[in-house]
């Protein structure tokens, strides 16, 4: 089983991540130790620092030859040509068509892996007009596992409706994953349930839920899922409701006071909700401008809680939001 994992994500590498890096970098993670790869999770550069792979919540320097370190001294140092070979594979050696895409900060790759990319920012009207000097990079590898929704749905799923759901999780603890796959069953259906699919639209800001490329959806979001990429929530919220009828709306980490808004007319129109918040649970998120208002007012029917208490993923609860009285009070 581990030499079938393995194989798939050396696979995964070679096609779709290491041809837009720095191929001496690429040849250094190709070297790594295969019970690392089977876990990488994030591919750090940064310039005159050790090369870093992310695996599983912990950070590792990589050698020259692709071992661990035992120390700073022994790590791969990312050179200035590191950097510039990587920007030039990204941008197929044409960095102005990144343009827009520097101005987000992340890029992302066929196959929904995404580049974070940091530098010095050339602010204009107060915004972020372009990037130059890029000195860092975050690689993170796109994973869908399909069926991690699979223990939450009979929680949130009617017959031909759903409840209204926010999912609070602390970062890195498998809320996107859990929130793709719930996207993806709420569209398709589930015929051996009963359950028909209901059209879904996915405002997808940060391109990482259906992880779009050229357009196209790296990842499985269902049959009825129509996706308004790389466009701000608030904003896309209202051109979905107002352009495609979905039954439901779908999102990644709401927190602006715009964001509620934009929910508060999904809900005047009759459309259902499903979304997700950083946070330590219910206490935390109470403490937020804004999204206490949500909470308090019982907007979300079902709030699932997450956590990496058993690994990322870990379902805490699943509260049912008329409950939350005595929690509040």
């Amino acid at each position: 089983m581990d030499g079938m994992r393995g194989n798939k994500i050396v696979k995964v590498l070679k096609d779709e991540i290491l041809t837009s890096i720095s191929p001496r970098i690429g040849e250094i993670i190709m070297s790594a130790p295969i019970e690392y790869i089977n876990k990488l999770e994030e591919i750090r550069i940064r310039l005159g620092k050790p090369l870093m792979i992310n695996c599983g919540r912990s950070d590792y320097m990589l050698s020259p030859k692709g071992r661990i370190p035992g120390s700073i001294k022994d790590a791969y140092i990312v050179s200035k040509d590191d950097c510039e070979r990587t920007i030039q594979l990204l941008s197929n050696y044409s960095v102005y068509s990144l343009e827009e895409e520097l101005k987000c900060g992340y890029i992302t790759l066929q196959g929904g892996h995404r580049v974070g990319i940091a530098g010095k920012g050339i602010i204009e009207g107060g915004k972020i007009k372009a990037l130059k000097n890029i000195s860092g990079f975050n690689i993170r590898i796109a994973r869908q596992v399909i069926g991690a929704a699979d223990s939450v749905m009979k929680y949130i799923m009617k017959k031909d409706d759903i409840y209204n759901t926010i999912i609070i999780s602390p970062p890195q603890c498998g809320k996107t994953t859990l929130l793709r796959d719930m996207i993806r069953q709420i569209s398709s259906g589930n015929e051996k349930a009963g359950i028909k699919g209901l059209k879904v639209s996915l405002v997808d800001e940060r391109s990482e839920v259906a992880g779009c490329y050229l357009g196209i959806p790296q990842n499985d979001v269902g049959i009825r899922t129509d996706i308004l990429d790389a466009c701000p929530k608030s904003a896309g919220l209202i051109m979905m409701i107002r352009s495609m009828s979905p039954q439901v709306l779908a999102t990644d980490e709401i927190g602006s006071i715009d964001d509620i808004k934009a929910i508060y007319e999904a809900m005047n129109a009759g459309i259902r909700m499903v979304t997700t918040i950083h946070g330590d649970g219910i206490d935390d998120v109470l403490k937020r401008p804004y999204i206490d208002d949500v909470i308090k007012n019982r907007i979300f029917e079902r709030i699932i809680i997450l956590s990496s208490k058993h690994g990322p993923g870990t379902i805490e609860d699943v509260i049912d939001g008329r409950d939350l009285k005595s929690i509040i009070d």
